[in-house]
Order: C-alpha cells, then sequence, then structure tokens
C-alpha cells in the first residue's frame, strides 16, 4: 500500500525526512536532458510509447556504488553501470478512457544482450514530483530501479495514473488501475529498449513496495492469465504490503496501533481518492472535522508536497474525522465496501511461479496481519508462498521504509538465482 509512509513522524528530529517518505519520499528535481520523441505507429494503443528523456546516466559500477550508498542502500549487487529514462506512454484511467502515465526505466551499461525485465512498482506519495521517475539524483523512489538495473535487469517503474508526467489526480490504492499502468508500462519498455541497442526478453520479475506491493500482486495476476502475449511472469516479491485493508490495515489505523500520524494521512487519502472513484460522502464535512473539512481534498490534487500534508493534517484521528466518518471505516457498507473488497483480492489467486512475501518485525505502518491474511490466502488456494521475515531494517528511524531498502537488496539476490 504505502511506501512512502510516516517514518517515525512524531519525533522531532526526523519530522522533515519522514514526511518526504511519507507521502513524498524525493522531492527532487525534475531537470533532464537528451530528450526524444518515440512512437510506435498504433494511435491511442495500451503501452504507445509517447516521448523518452534521459534522465540519468552513471557510467561506471563505481559511480552507481556511490550513488547507492549515499541513498542507504545496499552496494553488493552492482556490476554495471547505468542509463536511466523518463518514458511517457499511453494508458486507461480506472474509468477505462485513454490517458497517458510516465515511469522509469534504467538499463545496464553490460551484460546480456537480452534483457529480463523487473517491474518495480512504489510506494505512496501525492506529490506527483516525488515520482520514480520525476528525479534525476539517486534516492529513495529511484534507488530499487537502479539496484536492480546495475545487477544487469531491465528495471521498469511507473508511477502510475497522475503522478510523474502524467495528468489528472492519482487514484491512490486502485488496484486495477495501477496493474494496466503497469503492464502498459512493461509494453512501452519494450518498444523502446531496442533503441538502446537490447532486446526486452519474455519473463518479467514482479516486485513493489506497500502501496506497490498489491499492485505487483494486480500485475503479476494480469500476466499470468496472459493479458499480454509478449510478457510472462517469472517470480512474485512483494514488499511489506497491505493486501488485507478491511480487516489488517484500517483497523491498526484507526485504533492507534501503528503510528498515528500514519492513520491520519492514510485515513484521509483513502476516503479523498476512493470519493473520487466510488462517491463515498457529497460534502467533505461528513467524515472530515473543521477545519479539515474544508482543507484536506485539496491537499490530495498532487501539487501539495510532504511537509504541507504533514503541517496540514492533525497529528490524531480522532483531529480529522467525524463520528460518521469513523463509523464508515471501521464497518464499511455499499461502495465502499465493494471497493474494498476489489483491493483485498489482490492474494486471492493461485500464482504458478515462485512467490516471496517480504515483511520487516512489527512495521509501523503496515500492519504484519497483512502479510499473514496474504500468506494464508494464497496457501488455501494451493500455493506455498514462503514468507521473508526482514528483521528490524531501519531507514529514517522507520521499519517500513527501511524494509524497502532491505527488500531491495534481498530480492535482487533471489532473482538474479532464478533462470
Amino acid at each position: 500500500m504505502k511506501s512512502t509512509y510516516v517514518a517515525g513522524m512524531l519525533r522531532t528530529g526526523l519530522r522533515r525526512l519522514s514526511v518526504g517518505t511519507v507521502l513524498a519520499v524525493l522531492a527532487a528535481a525534475t531537470v533532464s536532458t537528451g530528450a526524444a520523441s518515440a512512437d510506435t505507429g498504433q494511435r491511442s494503443d495500451r503501452g504507445r510509447l509517447v516521448s523518452v528523456q534521459r534522465t540519468t546516466t552513471l557510467a561506471a559500477k563505481e559511480d552507481v556504488a556511490a550513488a547507492l550508498a549515499a541513498a542507504g542502500y545496499d552496494v553488493g549487487t552492482v556490476r554495471f553501470g547505468v542509463d536511466a529514462y523518463r518514458l511517457v506512454y499511453r494508458t486507461v484511467d480506472p474509468g477505462g478512457r485513454p490517458i497517458s502515465a510516465s515511469g522509469l526505466l534504467v538499463l545496464p551499461r553490460g551484460g546480456e544482450h537480452e534483457l529480463r525485465a523487473v517491474s518495480f512498482t512504489h510506494g505512496t506519495t501525492s506529490y506527483r514530483y516525488d515520482a520514480p521517475s520525476s528525479t534525476t539524483k539517486t534516492g529513495f523512489a529511484s534507488s530499487p530501479a537502479i539496484t536492480y538495473a546495475s545487477a544487469g535487469f531491465a528495471a521498469v517503474a511507473p508511477d502510475y495514473i497522475g503522478l510523474g508526467s502524467g495528468p489528472g489526480l492519482h487514484p491512490w490504492m486502485d488496484v486495477p488501475s495501477e496493474a494496466t499502468a503497469s503492464l502498459d508500462m512493461l509494453r512501452a519498455a519494450r518498444a523502446f529498449v531496442p533503441r538502446a541497442g537490447r532486446v526486452l526478453g519474455h519473463d518479467v520479475l514482479v516486485t513493489g513496495f506497500s502501496q506497490g506491493a498489491s499492485a505487483a500482486m494486480g500485475l503479476a495476476r494480469a500476466l499470468q492469465a496472459g493479458d499480454d502475449r509478449w510478457f510472462r511472469l517469472q517470480a512474485v516479491a512483494p514488499v511489506s504490503g497491505a493486501y488485507d485493508f478491511r480487516r489488517a490495515e484500517l483497523p491498526a489505523l484507526l485504533d492507534g496501533s501503528l503510528d498515528r500520524k500514519s492513520g491520519v494521512l492514510y485515513s484521509a487519502y483513502l476516503l479523498v481518492a476512493w470519493n473520487r472513484l466510488h462517491h463515498l460522502y457529497d460534502s467533505p464535512d461528513e467524515v472530515f472535522q473543521a477545519p479539515y473539512d474544508s482543507t484536506v481534498e485539496a491537499l490530495f490534487d498532487g501539487s501539495h508536497t510532504g511537509p504541507q500534508l504533514f503541517a496540514g493534517t492533525p497529528d490524531t484521528i480522532d483531529a480529522l474525522l467525524t463520528p460518521p466518518g469513523f463509523e464508515l471505516l471501521r464497518h464499511p457498507t455499499g461502495r465502499l465496501a465493494r471497493a474494498l473488497r476489489v483491493a483485498d483480492s489482490t492474494c486471492d489467486w493461485a500464482p504458478r511461479v515462485p512467490v516471496r512475501l517480504y515483511t520487516a518485525d512489527a512495521d509501523e505502518q503496515a500492519a504484519n496481519a497483512n502479510t499473514d491474511h496474504c500468506e494464508a490466502t494464497l496457501r488455501s488456494h494451493g500455493v506455498n508462498a514462503a514468507v521473508v521475515d526482514l528483521g528490524t531494517p531501519d531507514f529514517a528511524g522507520s521499519r517500513h521504509l527501511g524494509s524497502n531498502v532491505a527488500g531491495t537488496a534481498a530480492i535482487v539476490r533471489w532473482f538474479g538465482r532464478l533462470h
């Protein structure tokens, strides 16, 4: 569900950083070089490549290692320098209407001619320029893709709808549109890779963190179902997901079991984003207390940074939600219940490939019960998914964010052993 969850938000010394890693992990400039237009000639087709910009070049493996180390990531699998590109491509919005989206493609400067793709789906951000393709510097959001590419994979990291260079508002935790945006990003990457002198092979290794864990499961299911004739699923490795929002994540957010500011931000994001999709309320004052009823929706318009979200919301969920707002989230009915059934079905299938679920001990932002429920649901379909305990990793005071760093290091090694 959420990458970018609040890392120790209430700790004074980490206040600014944790916001930048909650709903805005990287506030980076979007300066890029080497712009070039591209078009496959297939008008309005999903996955049609619209434009390409080279955003970053780390020519030598030593440059990659230095950049990853500065971002707090493991450098033990670095083999090659990398080139990073922002792709803009055609996809569809939650209503099936044509729209453009963007994403980050990172390619190794060496290795095999035919590359295996790793799809990495990122965690929560609300500020559009914190998406992976919008940074020219290596940081929290782009480091997983750079890690996979420097190990010899083609790393494909969609921004999702409404983030990065894509228009409109982001439909947060809408797994169907996350999956279509991810699949169409793979198609756009396949169209571009020959221009870099390489070929994208059939196999796709799928991973994602937090919000991106559910997105990864959605993409994996679509690949196994044959939604694209070229790509085939090889393995799935999501990290710290909110696979069961109704029975695991929402109760923990509402009762204070998790970080309290996380409860505020993610409850607000869910209500605002899903009201746009599913019409949960007629007026904000039905679910949000004053003065937030007149301000909170605008905070999630893609233009507000993490610090602005932190400053514009209360420190406790009691100060955010009205009694009907609490009731709606505690006991979902109607449209919300139907939407949750979709969001919570990402583990309700039978992958025919290896599956590993990665989690951190006592994650303060994604309740560990989410992974327990996912593992049990997969087991009910005859799938023995390994649960990998990452221990107590730390990034900026957060085990949740630390699980992204530790998970990336573990998964790149596992993927490298799969053939």
